[in-house]
Parts: C-alpha cells; structure tokens; sequence
C-alpha cells in the first residue's frame, strides 16, 4: 500500500511515522508513505498557500492554486482508491472504515489548516472526508497519522502475529477483554484460573463472555449496531 500525505507541516508526521509498527512495515516495504509539502506547489514566490476569507470572519483558508497543482500531480503519476480530506465535520472514524481502507492499494490524504481548505477542493478532488472525534486540533497531521497507524497495522504482514488484530477492540463491535502477564499475583489480585488452565475452548469462552460484559458496561451503543 502506498499513502501520500499532503500537508504544510511535514515536521508534524515525521516522528509518528518513524517509530514502532509503522516503520517496521516500511522498512519491509510492505507500506509506504510519502509525505509532500504543499509549499512546494505554491505558484507564488513567497510560497503563500492560504488566504482571506471571502465574506470576512477569522481565519485563513487554504488556496485552491497550491492544492490543486499537488493533487493533479500525484494523480498523474497513480490512481488512487481514495482522496481523503481529514476535518473534523467528516465522518467519524471507525474500526470498519480502517479494515475497508486497509484493503486498498494507494491513498492520497489531504491535511487541513487554519480554517481549512477551500470547499471548491472539496467537491472536484475528495471522495472521502473522515474526522477522528468531536474536536477541532490545530491541522489534520495528528489526525492523518492516526488514520495511517489504525489502517497500515491492518496490512498483511505487518503485525508479527496477524490474528493479534482481529482480537482488537471494535472487531466484531466488541471491546477487547481484559489481559494478563506475569506474575499470576500482583499486590492481592491474582490472574483468572481458567486463563492458567491451558484450555483453549474454554479460554475462548471466556474471553468473549468478558468481552460481551465490558461492551454492554462502557459501550452498550456498540451492541446496538
């Protein structure tokens, strides 16, 4: 899979990218992910990539010149599954939406700033526009690698133990259940029996029926689904 990331700010990506799983899976060439700086693309001299808003208000708003030369660029050179805008009135981001795009080959994610970018954009580049809560952060960096790492752990071959992920909460609309390591006592509490008793069935059963009471407890929404 290959993710292209358009931004202002690479600076923001490069630590969240550079560690732990996601560089793993890059350094097998399993992912890759090219971070391109908008500026770049700016036909002005100063590199000027926002401006005023029209019909005045605070805030500025990214350009269409800039955004759309980086955008045909990339096009030019792939087809892309997705173009996706993070902002925080898209659609919520979810487990199912993770496995759905970890099934395509090539994503191209657009990061907002300031007040965004403007909604011309929007309606002749982007097919999906995701948000990762109800809040507003400073740009879609943050969010954009969130998008990455909950996606690209997906992909075959980039976890060490593949079915570690389908254990994951959300799979299945299920909260995970709780886990266990040595010691078997810590302070009082000790570990469950049944997990010490080598009894996969009943493990199994185990884990579910605990997973079923967490997400009736603190998610029962996810049942509802």
């Amino acid at each position: 899979m290959r993710i292209d990331i358009i931004t202002v700010l690479p600076e923001l990506l490069e630590s969240p990218l550079s560690h732990s799983i996601l560089k793993r899976a890059q350094t097998k060439g399993i992912l890759e992910v090219n971070v391109v700086n908008l500026r770049t693309f700016s036909p002005f001299k100063s590199k000027q990539v926002d401006d005023y808003q029209y019909g005045g208000g605070a805030g500025m708003v990214m350009m269409c010149e800039p955004l759309s030369l980086c955008i045909e660029q990339l096009k030019s050179e792939r087809t892309y599954d997705e173009v996706i805008y993070m902002t925080p009135d898209g659609n919520t981001l979810n487990q199912k939406m993770s496995n759905s795009l970890s099934l395509k080959n090539n994503l191209m994610i657009i990061c907002g700033h300031y007040k965004g970018i403007d909604e011309r954009i929007r309606q002749l580049y982007v097919t999906q526009e995701i948000s990762i809560g109800d809040y507003v952060l400073s740009g879609g960096e943050l969010g954009a690698a969130v998008l990455v790492d909950t996606v690209g752990r997906l992909i075959p071959g980039v976890l060490s133990d593949e079915t570690s992920a389908l254990t994951d909460s959300f799979q299945d609309n299920l909260l995970a259940p709780p886990v266990f390591t040595r010691p078997e006592e810590f302070k009082g509490l000790k570990v469950p029996e049944i997990l010490l008793s080598g009894h996969d069935k009943n493990i199994a059963d185990w884990r579910y029926n605990k997973a079923l009471e967490r997400t009736k407890t603190r998610r029962p929404d996810l049942l509802e689904e």
